[in-house]
């Protein structure tokens, strides 16, 4: 006789299935049916764990950028050289857009066509995860290797905007083939170039 999911199991299955649900239909096309049954649950059973779509959209945003924050976190911070964890950082962002298009393709673009998100929700986890990529700066500045006239609030929206331009062109352009457009390690490398250029100005390119 099999299992019948406990209810952080099926609310964890109502969020895997809405990646896939907004990705494929996008989020104003998709309704809560469907997300139901992708699911594999009753429709009413979504409103027993979110109270709308909008709702489902911002806690699975959340959840999974909690889950992004813990990772990247622990990755950085385990090297010493603010160089290091700058690059880092680069190639753990690019590197989860190539390897998770699906997932990528709700936070960076669906995320977008809610109004609630955009309009009213702070976005708690959003700042978790600029303020690790401000960290990584203020870090470097205490060590001396960054310049302390730079603005760690400025740098990591610079810096951030360009990783997520990035990603936007990827999902958007569905994993463009060879030639279509940069290569993740391509990418990697040249945004590097960009913020070694522009922060660690004294220090060669590696």
């Amino acid at each position: 006789m099999a299992k019948r999911p406990n209810k952080l199991e099926r609310r964890e299955a109502i969020l895997n299935a809405a990646i896939e649900v907004f990705a494929q239909k996008g989020f104003h096309h998709a309704r809560v049916s469907d997300v139901a049954k992708a699911a594999q649950v009753a429709d009413g059973t979504i409103y027993l764990y979110f109270k709308s779509k909008d709702d489902l959209l911002i806690s699975l945003f959340e959840e999974k950028m909690q889950q992004i924050v813990e990772s990247f976190r622990e990755a950085v911070c385990s090297e010493e050289l603010a160089r290091d964890r700058l690059k880092r950082f680069v190639e753990l962002h690019l590197n989860m857009t190539a390897d998770h298009p699906t997932l990528a393709e709700v936070l960076t673009v669906e995320l977008r066509q809610s109004a609630k998100f955009m309009r009213e929700y702070k976005a708690p986890q959003f700042a978790a995860y600029l303020n690790l990529l401000g960290e990584v700066i203020t870090y470097g500045q205490e060590r001396g290797e960054i310049d302390r006239a730079v603005d760690p609030s400025v740098a990591r929206r610079i810096i951030f905007g360009a990783l997520d331009e990035l990603s936007l062109y990827w999902v958007s352009a569905k994993r463009p083939a060879a030639g279509a457009g940069p290569h993740v390690e391509q990418a990697v490398d040249t945004m590097w170039r960009f913020c070694s250029q522009g922060l660690f100005s004294s220090s060669p390119l590696t």
